[in-house]
């Protein structure tokens, strides 16, 4: 679980990040959890786009993501949702050290 302080700090690092995944029209499939676990080991960090002919919300997204990855909810707001998760390996220095 992050705290307020955590929160803030990734909030900040998301506003300037591109966007990692774009979910379209085909909603969360195995292709968009696998992207979204690889981007969360290399950066922790993931900013995904649900476009606007999808069938899922970015919150239901963002919940069944954090649910499937075991990885924290960050920031939902419009059309897109941050996600983070602490890389397992410590070869690079984490976001929150």
């Amino acid at each position: 679980m992050i705290t307020t302080k955590e929160r803030s700090k990734l909030k900040s690092i998301s506003m300037n990040m591109q966007d990692g995944v774009i979910v379209g029209k085909d909603g969360l499939t195995d292709n968009v959890v696998t992207s979204v676990e690889k981007l969360l080991e290399a950066k922790e960090i993931v900013k995904v786009k649900v476009l606007n002919n999808s069938d899922i919300t970015p919150r239901e997204l963002c919940g069944k993501l954090c649910e499937a990855l075991r990885a924290e909810p960050v920031l939902v707001i419009g059309n897109k949702a941050v996600i983070y998760r602490r890389r397992q390996s410590d070869d690079k220095p984490h976001l929150l050290d």
